[in-house]
């Protein structure tokens, strides 16, 4: 072989390598989409999603993470659908929808919220569950997912949910207000709404959070990828949630660096309802990723009884869960005790 040819064939090994090396890179620093439904870092525990990108958790596991917002999970889900998207923090009746009409082949991976912070408020008269009968009662409307749990956790206290009166008001925001003005007798909330209402004079706390959420262990949301992604794209999904799971037993463990990294990112909210807000989350976070399978089968049992969800097929956890990812960093960091139990 002359020498030419030689230097020749050098150049385009050398060329080709530059290539390979170029869009290894490239394919390494592409951006992981997660779609989200928050327009700003909201005051429940999935402010992990943002918090992790803030603190730089994602860099730490070497993936690139943007923010897709939309502003419900109904929007969420279409544009995890067309592919605008690798990972979407939805609603897991929105999931179920796809799932069981076969829109989108996905899979359930992590929760970094998975139950809603709700507790029960009623006016200072209202003393015990069973006072609740024959009181008018703030609702979303009949059929909605605070109007099923409510009755579940008033019906675990031993109340004849049939007693109550529900009126029907729209969302947490303005039940609050309803409570707030003596035009209803109890509501249903988050904590957060609760330590927002200027003016608590009169109101008590009659179902508190932990109570609440014992008694309706229904999993709100989960963060899902359609199948594609977590095949071409495992290792980003897993250092997303690795993050995920790393922060959240941060804020478990301290409570106060959640309050502190919250005043940061949203300055528009007082030191004082934080504080209470991270005392409340004491427990609740995904310390194991958010994914028990009972709770999750519990779940889609209260979510079928739904009447959208009447002629529908309530699908296998095989269907739409994967456990394999949060059971590898499981593996690797070992499993929490504190809370959040990985049931299989």
């Amino acid at each position: 072989m002359s020498a030419n040819r030689i230097r020749g064939l050098a150049i385009a090994l050398t060329m080709g390598t530059a290539v390979l090396a170029a869009n290894t890179t490239a394919q390494a620093q592409e951006p992981f989409r997660m779609i989200v439904t928050e327009q700003e870092v909201p005051l429940v525990q999935n402010s992990v999603m943002f918090l992790a990108q803030e603190l730089g958790y994602y860099e730490e596991e070497g993936v690139t993470v943007e923010f897709v917002r939309v502003t419900d999970t109904t929007l969420a889900a279409a544009a995890l659908q067309a592919g605008e998207g690798e990972m979407a923090n939805i609603a897991l009746d929105a999931t179920m929808q796809m799932v069981a009409n076969d829109v989108l082949d996905m899979m359930a991976v992590t929760s970094p919220n998975k139950f809603l912070p709700f507790l029960i408020a009623c006016t200072d008269d209202v003393q015990s569950v069973a006072d609740i009968a024959g009181k008018n009662f703030a609702i979303n409307r009949v059929g909605s997912l605070d109007y099923g749990l409510s009755r579940m956790v008033m019906s675990a206290a031993g109340l004849d949910v049939d007693t109550v009166n529900y009126v029907p008001i729209g969302f947490t925001g303005p039940r609050a207000e309803a409570l707030a003005a003596r035009q209803v007798d109890c509501a249903t909330m988050s904590i957060g709404v609760w330590l927002s209402i200027p003016d608590r004079t009169g109101l008590r706390i009659v179902v508190p959070v932990a109570e609440y959420g014992d008694a309706a262990p229904v999993v709100n949301k989960v963060n899902v990828v359609p199948a594609d992604v977590l095949e071409d794209r495992r290792d980003d999904v897993e250092a997303v949630i690795r993050a995920l799971t790393r922060l959240s037993r941060h804020y478990n463990e301290n409570p106060d660096a959640w309050v502190q990294d919250m005043l940061e990112v949203r300055p528009d909210q007082d030191e004082e309802t934080l504080t209470a807000l991270a005392e409340t989350f004491v427990g609740t976070w995904s310390v194991n990723g958010g994914m028990s399978a009972e709770e999750l089968s519990f779940s889609v049992e209260q979510v079928f009884e739904g009447e959208e969800f009447a002629g529908l097929t309530a699908p296998e956890l095989d269907d739409w869960v994967d456990f394999s990812i949060i059971d590898d960093i499981l593996d690797d960091l070992g499993v929490d005790e504190s809370s959040d139990a990985p049931t299989r």
